[in-house]
């Protein structure tokens, strides 16, 4: 049986597949695959494509630094699979910590700490739990999708993310989602209240000049804070309506643990 190359580490690294917090989905083909399905069964099982489904395994071998699934080269179907022990180990890993993590949990009422994000670590300052509103592609045929996500506040924002990653998150109306973005890629301006979809509209609490660019911190409507920059010398004063905007390319989608 052909394997996939090998990553250059150690079974040490293997946690870090489990720090992310989309791996959920990904761990489902995983133990599909050690249950003696291929592939294509794996996803048939788990709901996604055959592509998402090699797509999760990749995934969580990168993180891991080492090959997770070995498979004999084929055809549409993608011949057989079969899970090293590496895989094995991280599938233990896994049930570990959710047993862990669940006994926590139970110490807490209703599990409310488990629900704020705080597993996840990130450089983006922007985070901001929402709402699926909508996920459908851009285009008929389109490998991307248009994620429509709703704050707290009432306001809209769209991410753009692959069919796969849209399979593999589980992506539908009314799951609840964390919103991340890096706050260099928001443009602040003064604006009137009213924010169009894919911007986001708060009034000034922060405003930090600098020599080309001043960082601004904006209080959300429905709570909750957005971060940005607008171009040096910023006229805005505290308490100032103003809007943030950001493409859709730059607004991460992931899934509190």
């Amino acid at each position: 049986m052909a394997s996939r190359k090998s990553l250059p580490s150690t079974t040490n690294d293997l946690p870090h597949a489990l720090t992310d917090a989309s791996a959920d989905k990904r761990l489902d083909v995983l133990r599909h695959v050690a249950a003696g399905c291929s592939i294509s069964q794996a996803a048939r099982q788990v709901g996604i494509s055959y592509k998402a489904a090699w797509q999760a395994i990749d995934t969580l071998s990168n993180l891991s630094g080492v090959p997770l699934v070995e498979r004999t080269v084929g055809g549409v179907g993608g011949g057989g699979a079969r899970i090293t022990a590496e895989g094995l180990q991280l599938l233990t890993l896994a049930a570990e910590l959710a047993r862990a993590r669940q006994q926590v949990l139970a110490r807490f009422a209703g599990g409310a700490i488990g629900e704020g994000g705080l597993g996840l670590r990130t450089s983006m300052r922007n985070q901001l739990r929402c709402r699926v509103l909508r996920c459908a592609p851009l285009a008929p045929g389109d490998p991307m999708v248009a994620v429509t996500l709703v704050t707290p506040g009432g306001a809209q924002l769209v991410s753009s993310v692959t069919q796969e990653s849209a399979d593999l998150l589980g992506l539908t109306p009314g799951l609840s989602v964390l919103a991340l973005c890096k706050a260099t890629a928001v443009a602040v301006s003064l604006s009137a209240s009213h924010a169009a979809p894919g911007s986001l509209s708060g009034r000034i609490e922060r405003c930090s000049p600098g020599a080309r660019q001043d960082e601004v911190v904006l209080a959300l409507d429905g709570g909750g804070h957005w971060v940005g920059f607008a171009r040096h010398p910023f006229t805005g004063q505290v308490g100032d309506v103003a809007l943030a905007v950001l493409s859709p390319a730059a607004l991460v989608i992931g899934l509190a643990g």
